[in-house]
């Protein structure tokens, strides 16, 4: 019953989410009440929808995917993010529950712990959904976005902690072999300077064609987030998506080479990757060389 109430709660972000998103003009500020606030309407009639015509989901399949009033086709993004959001809200706590087990238990106060950690991560994940959106919409990371993700970075470190026995990584004991970059600040600092140089020689060596600045940024906050080694495994991841899926494209003829395919959503899938699955990939990558730690 707790995961179902979890599932709603998610919903009902989703929907805010569908708001924010389909409002959002790249020349204006994200959050501006101006703008999200107020009742929703159909987008094509401008018709104002009634509060039966706004339940996440089950508006959507009651009314066949179309507005009541102009039976225009509405987008499949509204159940998609809505139901992405409700399993975030479920599967995030559900893997931090387990992986709390175990790094968690030296706190005194482990429930308060446990509880702000699930709710910063949630909070992650749901800013990774609305990036991927707007990204994939505008190609532009609004910097709202970026703020708020290095924000809950640093939120997160003095909440975390490392020690001989004990590694916070998503990689488990794996970290160990990439070595330590210091206390945890030192840390998480390093590896936001690693990403945004990373991204930072990338925009330098395309002359801004390969990269944008919003992805330097995101860069930067992944590193606050995750911390060494695990950003490495989010770009890597990243990169590996992106390429598998713009050589997808491409056989499709959807996309060439000269066309721009927004990277923010490489980057939320990556980072999703090595939060939900970090251990499982490394560690069947090992075996699949045949190697055991």
């Amino acid at each position: 019953m707790f995961y179902v109430i979890l599932f709603l709660l998610g919903l009902g972000f989703g929907s805010f989410l569908n708001v924010v998103s389909f409002r959002y003009k790249p020349e204006q500020k994200l959050f501006d009440l101006k703008i999200i606030g107020g009742r929703s309407r159909c987008p094509h009639c401008k018709k104002q929808l009634r509060w039966y015509e706004l339940i996440p989901i089950l508006s959507f399949l009651f009314q066949k995917g179309e507005c009541r009033h102009c039976e225009h086709k509405l987008s499949w993004q509204y159940p998609i993010v809505e139901i992405l959001s409700a399993l975030i809200f479920v599967a995030v706590p559900l893997q931090i529950f387990n992986f709390q087990f175990s790094i968690f238990n030296e706190f005194s106060n482990y429930s308060i712990t446990q509880l702000l950690i699930t709710v910063i991560w949630i909070f992650i994940f749901l800013l990774f959904l609305l990036l991927a959106i707007i990204d994939f919409h505008h190609y532009i990371i609004p910097d709202e976005i970026n703020i708020l993700l290095a924000v809950f970075g640093i939120i997160l470190i003095p909440l975390t902690t490392y020690n001989l026995q004990l590694t916070t990584s998503f990689i488990g004991h794996y970290s160990l072999l990439f070595g330590s970059l210091g206390n945890i600040w030192v840390n998480h600092i390093i590896a936001a300077v690693l990403a945004m140089a990373f991204f930072g020689l990338i925009i330098a060596i395309s002359r801004g064609r390969g990269m944008g600045v919003g992805d330097l940024k995101l860069g930067g906050a992944l590193g606050l987030i995750f911390g060494w080694p695990d950003i490495l495994f989010v770009l890597a991841l990243s990169f590996i998506v992106g390429a598998a899926i713009g050589i997808i494209l491409m056989l499709n003829k959807t996309k060439t080479m000269k066309d721009i395919v927004p990277f923010g959503p490489f980057l939320v899938i990556g980072s999703a990757l090595v939060f939900f699955f970090g251990f499982q990939i490394v560690n069947l990558y090992f075996k699949f060389f045949g190697l055991y730690f």
